[in-house]
């Protein structure tokens, strides 16, 4: 796998995923700490498959699946 391009992606994916959370979790009146704190740690696991998913992606498509050789 490509970590370089994961850790873009996962940089990316988490920063949305939780962003989209906690603007939910407001949205619907959940706007206490620990309420934000599950939409945050729940953002945080689901942007790992999302950041696996697109770096397989984006590696087929630019043929570097393998990442850096050295």
């Amino acid at each position: 796998m490509n970590w370089p391009l994961f850790s873009v992606i996962y940089a990316i994916a988490s920063t949305v995923t939780i962003g989209v959370f906690m603007i939910g979790a407001l949205v619907t009146g959940f706007n206490e700490i620990p309420h934000i704190q599950m939409a945050v740690a729940a953002g945080i696991l689901c942007s790992i498959p999302a950041g696996l998913f697109f770096t397989k992606k984006v590696g087929s498509i630019t043929g570097n699946e393998e990442g850096y050789k050295v």
